[in-house]
């Protein structure tokens, strides 16, 4: 799972209540621990997106908020990222509590699951390593509390890295 901080909007439509923003931005360098970092390149997620993909609260797959085969999460990559959009169901109450909570600009930041497909690693000369992931297979995007680099991620990261 990747984090980022990323300004999350709440809408008001004749249609719904909508959460929207994005929940990746391409070629946004993200230190995995001191002399690791990683990117995302753009069209990473462009064979993910007709996948089966829910939005979730904190990664919690109890808190689906929507999921695109149902219609109630737009997801689309543009020039700058993942971009979504959360079409918020008012009989749920942990979806109404999350809206009211990025409308007050409590919870705005993001995060999302995924399995890399393909992706480029960098050795470089100063002794640091920048891995670029250039496809992944995404299962789902979160409005998160705390942005940060999954404990497990960080540490399939540096295992990898020490075996290489």
């Amino acid at each position: 799972m990747r984090s980022i901080a990323s300004k999350f909007n709440t809408r008001e439509a004749e249609d719904g209540l909508y959460i929207e923003g994005y929940f990746s931005v391409f070629n946004t360098i993200y230190e995995l621990w001191p002399g690791a970092t990683e990117s995302v390149a753009t069209g990473a997620f462009a064979n993910a997106l007709g996948d089966d993909i829910r939005a979730l609260i904190d990664h919690e797959t109890r808190l689906v908020l929507g999921r695109n085969k149902a219609g109630t999460l737009e997801l689309r990559e543009d020039s700058h990222g993942l971009w979504g959009r959360i079409r918020i169901n008012p009989n749920d109450v942990d979806a109404m509590n999350l809206y009211e909570r990025v409308k007050r600009g409590d919870v705005d930041q993001c995060s999302f699951g995924f399995e890399i497909i393909n992706e480029e690693t960098d050795f470089r000369e100063d002794g640091s390593i920048h891995w670029t992931i250039r496809e992944v297979k995404l299962y789902e995007v979160s409005v998160v509390t705390f942005p940060a680099y999954e404990e497990t991620s960080v540490s399939a990261r540096k295992q990898q890295y020490e075996e290489i």
